[in-house]
């Protein structure tokens, strides 16, 4: 099967505004309603190869690069982010089969997940969250004990992929094991429903028992001891795919706002004229802009550079997660009450969803604390002048029409080593195009001191009598700051071609970018940068009049009825 491109899967999927449409939006409020599980949308999603993207091709899959997985997947969830799970729970026993799996383990894995089946992924534990090293499950003479919580798809799976705890101390304690459930016994399986969230309603989530559950010879994965190693790299791809849920949510909330600004007259003049919903529509468009460069950048900066995603990809995750949030907030400013009625024309009972469903994918696979403190105590060796990386890698991360090398996911690792391939030689960059930059001067080189006093301010935090929130209010800085040199390198690194909409070359969208990321990582209201930002906001409108998704590279959407 050939890979299913975004445009193709918007025709399949028919206009999502549409009521009558069984995968649009009316639907996905409907579902939200009874708790209900996608399964039309996901079973039609599967019919045409969707959950194949992220399946590498020797599995069976259409994986040809995680930037188009990521365009395709937010394209879908831009509907019902609920699709994700639905179709996509597997990606995390997937990988980890991947990095340290059998070859039999894999092609199993693989067939049950080509016939669209799940491999489901059993981590966490209700009383020990994300500190994992206390985790209790055991695997001990041939059988498991204990209990798993919060497990994507539990109760349809087809196999487990479990962490279990085989030893008494540190990493080495955990061992895992790829469980297939038909023919386990109900009394030494216990499947039953995770207690219910707010957001995300009727996905399949699942507290797994275990009760002397047999484990038949050569389940072992790997290694006895390497089972948490495996689950903490192959997390990095996880958080990676999850930001795609975040912008499909932030695309539906930006595009409804502006649906009704745009409609919504006050005297003369649209309510995008207005100002003060002008400047909350310029925030969100910034945020969203911002979000898509970072995401886009990650997507593609795995391919290249993996070693360096035990921190790359949390800090994107926490930067697209949390603008996310905020965009929904001031989109929900210009909506007023129309963004808290459950019925009546113009999307009533959506908004609200995608404010409950962005709450949970802020914290699905880790808190915003656990995923800042993870590499907290990575910062120095990133800001403290190791090795430098290639520039030529770097060039090629962020030219968006330059191929890319094969994923390879026993390449990620456990402690980024070296300088950070995003912020080293920031300065010099700066100077190369100070010259061209325009409005986006001034921002660019407040990024470049601001990155520059990184050091400092993480040997600061790890001073003996520091603020204990220190290291990681740093580590929430130094995500924000490497977020906007993200968006500097993807301009650098196309000013040929049009990103946004935009003209080539154009500086309005960076600048807009640069302005509300700076001021996240200062801790500022980012609309006391209001014109910076307006530029966003003149290119969501071109993008939503041209039925075009909010993306550096931007897709057509499916016609209109």
């Amino acid at each position: 099967m050939s890979a299913l491109t975004p445009e193709a899967l918007e025709e399949r999927l028919g206009d999502p505004a549409d009521d009558a449409n069984p995968y649009g939006f009316a639907a996905a409020v409907a579902r939200d309603e009874q708790d209900a599980f996608p399964e039309a949308l996901c079973a039609e999603l599967v019919r045409a190869g969707f959950h194949l993207n992220y399946l590498p091709k020797e599995w069976g899959g259409t994986l040809e690069s995680f930037d188009r997985s990521l365009t395709l997947v937010r394209s879908a969830a831009r509907r019902d982010v609920n699709i994700m799970p639905g179709t996509m729970f597997s990606i995390i026993a997937a990988t980890c089969l991947q990095l340290h799996g059998s070859l039999e383990q894999q092609q199993r894995a693989a067939a049950i997940l080509r016939a669209g089946g799940a491999v489901a992924f059993a981590l966490t534990e209700a009383e020990h969250g994300s500190d994992l090293l206390t985790n209790e499950v055991r695997l001990a003479d041939g059988v498991l004990n204990g209990e798993k919580w919060m497990v994507g798809l539990g109760l349809r799976c087809d196999a487990v992929y479990v962490v279990a705890r085989t030893g008494e101390r540190g990493p080495g304690a955990f061992s895992a094991v790829l469980l297939e459930t038909a023919g386990v016994p109900a009394d030494r399986l216990e499947r039953v429903p995770a207690p219910r969230t707010g957001g995300m309603r009727g996905i399949d989530l699942a507290t797994l028992r275990f009760h002397d559950t047999p484990v038949p010879a050569g389940a072992l994965v790997g290694r006895e001891g390497e089972g948490l190693e495996a689950a903490v790299k192959a997390q990095q791809t996880v958080r990676l795919m999850s930001m795609a849920g975040s912008l499909g949510i932030a695309d539906t909330a930006v595009r409804l706002a502006l649906d009704f600004a745009t409609a919504r007259r006050i005297g003369r003049a649209p309510l995008t004229e207005a100002p003060h919903s002008r400047r909350e529509l310029a925030v969100a468009a910034s945020a969203l802009l911002a979000a898509d460069a970072v995401a886009l950048s990650a997507a593609r900066g795995v391919h290249v550079v993996p070693e360096a995603f035990s921190v790359w990809a949390l800090a994107a995750k926490h930067v697209v997660a949390e603008a996310a949030d905020d965009l929904i907030r001031h989109c929900g400013s210009v909506l007023a009450t129309r963004s808290v009625l459950r019925e009546g024309p113009g999307g009533a009972g959506l908004f609200q969803k995608l404010q409950r469903d962005s709450g949970v994918v802020r914290v699905i696979d880790a808190s915003t604390l656990a995923n800042l403190r993870s590499y907290a105590g990575q910062l120095p060796t990133l800001t403290e002048g190791g090795a430098r990386p290639d520039p030529d890698a770097v060039r090629t991360v962020f030219t968006l029409d330059a191929p890319l090398p094969p994923y390879e996911p026993a390449r990620l690792d456990m402690f980024a080593r070296g300088s950070d391939p995003v912020l080293a030689g920031l300065h010099d960059t700066v100077d190369a195009v100070a010259g061209d930059l325009g409005a986006a001067a001034a921002p660019v080189r407040r990024l470049a001191d601001a990155a520059a006093a990184l050091g400092d301010l993480t040997r600061a935090a790890r001073r003996p009598g520091a603020d204990p929130n220190a290291l990681a209010d740093a580590a929430e800085r130094y995500a924000w700051l490497h977020a906007a040199a993200c968006c500097l390198h993807l301009w650098c690194a196309n000013r040929e071609r049009s990103l946004y909409g935009t003209e080539p070359g154009s500086t309005g969208w960076l600048g807009a970018a640069l302005g509300y990321l700076l001021a996240r990582a200062d801790g500022t209201d980012p609309r006391r940068h209001g014109e910076l930002l307006t530029p966003a906001l003149d290119a969501a409108l071109a993008l939503r009049d041209g039925n075009r998704l909010f993306t550096a590279l931007p897709v057509r959407l499916a016609t209109p009825r």
